[in-house]
Protein backbone atom coordinates (compact mmCIF):
# COMPACT_ATOMS: atom_id res chain seq x y z
CA UNK A 1 0.00 0.00 0.00
CA UNK A 2 1.56 3.37 -1.07
CA UNK A 3 0.81 6.65 1.23
CA UNK A 4 -0.19 8.70 -1.72
CA UNK A 5 -3.98 10.42 -2.34
CA UNK A 6 -3.89 10.94 -5.68
CA UNK A 7 -7.46 9.58 -5.80
CA UNK A 8 -9.97 8.84 -3.97
CA UNK A 9 -12.47 6.49 -5.42
CA UNK A 10 -15.98 6.85 -4.61
CA UNK A 11 -18.09 3.65 -4.56
CA UNK A 12 -21.84 3.41 -3.44
CA UNK A 13 -22.15 1.80 0.15
CA UNK A 14 -25.42 -0.01 -0.98
CA UNK A 15 -23.67 -1.87 -4.13
CA UNK A 16 -22.47 -5.43 -3.26
CA UNK A 17 -20.88 -5.59 -6.63
CA UNK A 18 -18.90 -2.08 -6.92
CA UNK A 19 -17.79 -2.98 -3.32
CA UNK A 20 -15.95 -6.10 -4.25
CA UNK A 21 -15.05 -4.74 -7.51
CA UNK A 22 -13.61 -1.59 -6.56
CA UNK A 23 -9.62 -2.71 -5.93
CA UNK A 24 -9.10 -3.94 -9.58
CA UNK A 25 -8.94 -0.35 -10.56
CA UNK A 26 -5.99 0.09 -7.92
CA UNK A 27 -7.16 3.51 -6.40
CA UNK A 28 -4.73 5.26 -3.94
CA UNK A 29 -7.97 5.29 -1.72
CA UNK A 30 -11.87 4.18 -1.86
CA UNK A 31 -14.63 5.95 -0.63
CA UNK A 32 -17.54 3.54 0.86
CA UNK A 33 -20.16 6.63 0.46
CA UNK A 34 -23.10 6.59 2.84
CA UNK A 35 -24.56 9.97 1.80
CA UNK A 36 -25.13 11.09 -1.71
CA UNK A 37 -25.48 7.71 -3.86
CA UNK A 38 -27.69 5.73 -1.18
CA UNK A 39 -31.27 6.11 -0.81
CA UNK A 40 -33.22 7.48 2.69
CA UNK A 41 -34.47 3.46 2.53
CA UNK A 42 -31.08 1.54 2.07
CA UNK A 43 -28.83 3.52 4.48
CA UNK A 44 -28.78 1.06 7.21
CA UNK A 45 -28.40 -1.89 4.71
CA UNK A 46 -25.38 0.41 3.53
CA UNK A 47 -23.66 0.69 6.89
CA UNK A 48 -24.16 -3.60 7.20
CA UNK A 49 -22.40 -4.05 3.71
CA UNK A 50 -19.71 -1.76 4.38
CA UNK A 51 -19.13 -3.33 7.65
CA UNK A 52 -18.66 -6.76 5.90
CA UNK A 53 -16.41 -5.49 3.17
CA UNK A 54 -14.23 -3.96 5.39
CA UNK A 55 -14.17 -6.74 8.56
CA UNK A 56 -13.96 -9.74 5.69
CA UNK A 57 -12.56 -8.35 2.38
CA UNK A 58 -10.63 -4.86 3.44
CA UNK A 59 -9.24 -4.03 0.15
CA UNK A 60 -5.05 -2.97 0.27
CA UNK A 61 -4.92 0.91 -0.02
CA UNK A 62 -6.39 3.76 1.87
CA UNK A 63 -10.15 3.74 3.17
CA UNK A 64 -12.37 6.40 3.62
CA UNK A 65 -16.31 6.81 4.17
CA UNK A 66 -18.18 9.26 3.37
CA UNK A 67 -21.05 10.24 6.21
CA UNK A 68 -23.87 11.86 5.76
CA UNK A 69 -24.09 15.15 6.58
CA UNK A 70 -23.76 16.70 10.27
CA UNK A 71 -28.03 17.78 10.67
CA UNK A 72 -29.05 14.08 8.97
CA UNK A 73 -31.01 11.61 11.09
CA UNK A 74 -28.03 9.44 9.61
CA UNK A 75 -25.05 11.18 11.19
CA UNK A 76 -24.62 9.78 14.70
CA UNK A 77 -25.70 6.21 13.64
CA UNK A 78 -22.90 6.32 10.62
CA UNK A 79 -20.23 7.39 12.88
CA UNK A 80 -20.96 5.28 15.64
CA UNK A 81 -20.74 2.37 13.20
CA UNK A 82 -17.94 3.03 10.56
CA UNK A 83 -15.29 4.25 13.50
CA UNK A 84 -15.34 1.24 14.88
CA UNK A 85 -13.99 -0.30 11.88
CA UNK A 86 -10.75 2.21 11.71
CA UNK A 87 -11.42 3.62 8.26
CA UNK A 88 -8.38 5.74 7.60
CA UNK A 89 -10.93 8.73 7.20
CA UNK A 90 -14.28 9.96 7.54
CA UNK A 91 -15.35 12.17 4.60
CA UNK A 92 -17.70 15.08 5.98
CA UNK A 93 -19.86 16.37 3.50
CA UNK A 94 -21.81 20.01 3.77
CA UNK A 95 -18.95 21.32 6.33
CA UNK A 96 -19.74 24.83 6.74
CA UNK A 97 -18.08 25.91 9.57
CA UNK A 98 -15.04 24.93 12.39
CA UNK A 99 -17.93 24.05 14.62
CA UNK A 100 -18.95 20.77 12.16
CA UNK A 101 -15.76 19.52 12.54
CA UNK A 102 -14.82 20.07 16.39
CA UNK A 103 -18.57 17.88 16.76
CA UNK A 104 -17.29 15.30 14.81
CA UNK A 105 -13.68 15.24 16.50
CA UNK A 106 -15.71 14.64 19.36
CA UNK A 107 -18.12 12.02 18.34
CA UNK A 108 -15.33 10.29 16.60
CA UNK A 109 -13.01 10.49 19.99
CA UNK A 110 -15.84 8.80 22.39
CA UNK A 111 -16.20 6.27 20.14
CA UNK A 112 -12.53 5.64 19.72
CA UNK A 113 -12.37 5.57 23.15
CA UNK A 114 -15.16 2.81 23.77
CA UNK A 115 -13.60 0.76 21.16
CA UNK A 116 -9.81 0.88 22.88
CA UNK A 117 -9.02 2.47 19.35
CA UNK A 118 -5.63 5.11 19.62
CA UNK A 119 -6.77 8.49 20.17
CA UNK A 120 -6.57 10.49 16.65
CA UNK A 121 -6.15 7.41 14.38
CA UNK A 122 -9.44 8.21 12.54
CA UNK A 123 -8.99 11.47 10.62
CA UNK A 124 -11.38 13.53 8.51
CA UNK A 125 -11.51 15.08 4.82
CA UNK A 126 -14.10 17.36 5.02
CA UNK A 127 -16.11 18.70 1.36
CA UNK A 128 -16.73 22.20 1.43
CA UNK A 129 -20.31 22.94 -0.80
CA UNK A 130 -21.52 25.96 0.00
CA UNK A 131 -20.57 29.80 0.10
CA UNK A 132 -20.54 29.59 3.49
CA UNK A 133 -18.34 26.93 3.83
CA UNK A 134 -15.76 28.36 0.93
CA UNK A 135 -15.97 31.35 2.90
CA UNK A 136 -14.63 29.29 6.23
CA UNK A 137 -12.49 26.96 4.26
CA UNK A 138 -9.27 28.08 6.56
CA UNK A 139 -11.31 27.85 10.10
CA UNK A 140 -12.85 24.52 8.72
CA UNK A 141 -9.20 23.00 7.86
CA UNK A 142 -7.69 23.99 10.74
CA UNK A 143 -10.11 23.35 13.55
CA UNK A 144 -9.11 19.80 14.62
CA UNK A 145 -5.80 17.98 14.61
CA UNK A 146 -7.81 15.23 13.16
CA UNK A 147 -7.76 17.20 9.41
CA UNK A 148 -6.36 14.95 6.71
CA UNK A 149 -7.92 17.05 3.47
CA UNK A 150 -10.17 19.61 2.53
CA UNK A 151 -11.91 20.09 -1.18
CA UNK A 152 -14.89 21.56 -3.17
CA UNK A 153 -18.22 19.71 -3.78
CA UNK A 154 -18.30 21.43 -7.04
CA UNK A 155 -21.88 20.70 -7.89
CA UNK A 156 -24.00 21.67 -4.50
CA UNK A 157 -21.65 24.90 -4.65
CA UNK A 158 -22.64 25.62 -7.83
CA UNK A 159 -26.32 25.37 -7.09
CA UNK A 160 -25.75 27.16 -3.57
CA UNK A 161 -24.34 30.34 -5.39
CA UNK A 162 -27.07 29.72 -8.69
CA UNK A 163 -24.21 29.26 -11.10
CA UNK A 164 -24.55 28.10 -14.56
CA UNK A 165 -21.77 25.16 -15.50
CA UNK A 166 -19.55 25.70 -17.89
CA UNK A 167 -17.26 23.11 -20.13
CA UNK A 168 -13.80 24.56 -18.11
CA UNK A 169 -15.57 25.15 -14.95
CA UNK A 170 -14.39 29.01 -14.89
CA UNK A 171 -16.92 29.89 -12.60
CA UNK A 172 -15.41 28.05 -9.20
CA UNK A 173 -11.79 28.90 -10.00
CA UNK A 174 -12.10 31.29 -7.18
CA UNK A 175 -13.19 28.72 -5.07
CA UNK A 176 -10.74 25.72 -6.10
CA UNK A 177 -8.11 28.55 -5.47
CA UNK A 178 -9.24 29.54 -2.03
CA UNK A 179 -9.54 26.28 -1.05
CA UNK A 180 -5.93 25.17 -2.11
CA UNK A 181 -4.41 28.14 -1.08
CA UNK A 182 -6.38 27.67 2.96
CA UNK A 183 -5.16 23.38 2.61
CA UNK A 184 -1.76 24.24 2.26
CA UNK A 185 -1.72 27.21 4.67
CA UNK A 186 -2.74 24.75 7.35
CA UNK A 187 -0.48 22.11 6.35
CA UNK A 188 -3.26 19.50 5.16
CA UNK A 189 -3.99 17.79 1.25
CA UNK A 190 -5.73 19.62 -0.74
CA UNK A 191 -8.26 17.32 -2.80
CA UNK A 192 -9.57 18.19 -6.21
CA UNK A 193 -13.69 18.15 -7.06
CA UNK A 194 -14.93 15.02 -8.73
CA UNK A 195 -15.59 15.78 -12.64
CA UNK A 196 -18.94 14.39 -13.53
CA UNK A 197 -18.90 14.15 -17.20
CA UNK A 198 -17.16 10.77 -17.32
CA UNK A 199 -17.60 10.56 -20.75
CA UNK A 200 -15.49 13.71 -21.86
CA UNK A 201 -11.92 12.29 -20.89
CA UNK A 202 -10.01 15.16 -22.80
CA UNK A 203 -11.81 17.26 -20.55
CA UNK A 204 -11.26 15.63 -17.66
CA UNK A 205 -7.60 15.64 -18.61
CA UNK A 206 -7.46 19.27 -18.91
CA UNK A 207 -9.27 19.54 -15.37
CA UNK A 208 -6.67 17.29 -13.81
CA UNK A 209 -3.94 19.19 -14.95
CA UNK A 210 -5.22 22.40 -13.99
CA UNK A 211 -6.04 21.55 -10.48
CA UNK A 212 -2.47 20.01 -10.10
CA UNK A 213 -1.24 23.69 -11.15
CA UNK A 214 -3.41 25.10 -8.27
CA UNK A 215 -1.82 23.10 -5.52
CA UNK A 216 -3.95 19.97 -5.37
CA UNK A 217 -2.80 16.68 -4.11
CA UNK A 218 -5.46 14.39 -6.21
CA UNK A 219 -8.68 14.25 -7.35
CA UNK A 220 -11.79 12.65 -6.31
CA UNK A 221 -13.27 10.67 -8.99
CA UNK A 222 -16.13 8.74 -9.87
CA UNK A 223 -15.53 6.51 -12.95
CA UNK A 224 -12.96 3.63 -13.02
CA UNK A 225 -11.73 5.11 -16.24
CA UNK A 226 -10.72 8.64 -14.73
CA UNK A 227 -8.34 6.89 -11.93
CA UNK A 228 -5.19 5.64 -14.36
CA UNK A 229 -5.18 9.57 -16.16
CA UNK A 230 -4.92 10.80 -12.51
CA UNK A 231 -2.45 8.58 -11.30
CA UNK A 232 -0.20 9.55 -14.66
CA UNK A 233 -0.53 13.35 -14.45
CA UNK A 234 0.30 13.26 -10.76
CA UNK A 235 3.44 10.87 -10.93
CA UNK A 236 6.58 12.28 -11.48
CA UNK A 237 8.12 11.54 -15.29
CA UNK A 238 11.30 9.63 -15.69
CA UNK A 239 12.44 13.03 -17.20
CA UNK A 240 11.13 15.16 -13.96
CA UNK A 241 12.96 12.47 -11.44
CA UNK A 242 16.14 12.78 -13.42
CA UNK A 243 16.27 16.51 -13.43
CA UNK A 244 15.40 16.46 -9.68
CA UNK A 245 18.52 14.43 -9.33
CA UNK A 246 20.84 16.46 -11.25
CA UNK A 247 19.48 19.19 -9.00
CA UNK A 248 20.46 17.75 -6.11
CA UNK A 249 23.55 16.33 -7.11
CA UNK A 250 24.61 19.65 -7.97
CA UNK A 251 23.32 21.32 -4.35
CA UNK A 252 24.97 18.75 -2.90
CA UNK A 253 28.63 19.48 -4.64
CA UNK A 254 28.22 23.31 -3.93
CA UNK A 255 27.57 22.47 -0.39
CA UNK A 256 30.99 20.75 -0.26
CA UNK A 257 32.87 23.51 -1.35
CA UNK A 258 31.44 25.76 1.40
CA UNK A 259 29.46 27.41 -1.60
CA UNK A 260 25.76 27.51 -0.78
CA UNK A 261 24.65 28.87 -4.53
CA UNK A 262 25.48 26.92 -7.98
CA UNK A 263 23.79 26.55 -11.31
CA UNK A 264 23.05 23.86 -13.24
CA UNK A 265 22.50 24.18 -17.34
CA UNK A 266 22.93 27.87 -17.01
CA UNK A 267 20.39 28.52 -14.14
CA UNK A 268 20.51 29.46 -10.25
CA UNK A 269 19.96 27.04 -8.23
CA UNK A 270 17.95 27.98 -4.90
CA UNK A 271 16.20 26.55 -1.76
CA UNK A 272 12.92 26.22 -3.63
CA UNK A 273 14.26 24.30 -6.12
CA UNK A 274 15.86 22.11 -3.47
CA UNK A 275 12.92 21.73 -2.13
CA UNK A 276 10.65 20.97 -4.71
CA UNK A 277 13.35 18.48 -6.52
CA UNK A 278 13.28 16.53 -2.86
CA UNK A 279 9.82 16.35 -3.14
CA UNK A 280 9.41 15.39 -6.56
CA UNK A 281 11.75 12.00 -5.71
CA UNK A 282 9.38 11.57 -2.33
CA UNK A 283 6.51 11.74 -4.42
CA UNK A 284 7.94 9.05 -6.69
CA UNK A 285 9.32 6.50 -3.94
CA UNK A 286 5.83 7.15 -2.60
CA UNK A 287 4.19 5.57 -5.74
CA UNK A 288 6.77 2.50 -6.14
CA UNK A 289 9.04 4.55 -9.10
CA UNK A 290 12.70 3.82 -8.54
CA UNK A 291 14.64 6.79 -7.70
Amino acid sequence: MNSLYRTMFFVPGNDPKKIIGAEIYRPDCIIYDLEDSVSIFEKDSARILVKYALQYNRPDCRVGIRINQADSPYYEDDVSSMVPLQPDFLRLPKAETAEDIKKLDVLITEIEEKHAIEIGAVKIVASIETALGVVNSYKIASASKRMLAIGLGAEDFRTDMRMERSEDASEILFARNLISLNAHATGIMAMDYVYSNIKNIEGFRADVKLGKQLGYTGKSVVHPNQIGVVHELYTPTIKEIESAKEILNAYEDALKNASGVTSLNGKMIDKPMVTRAMSILSYAKAAGMEV
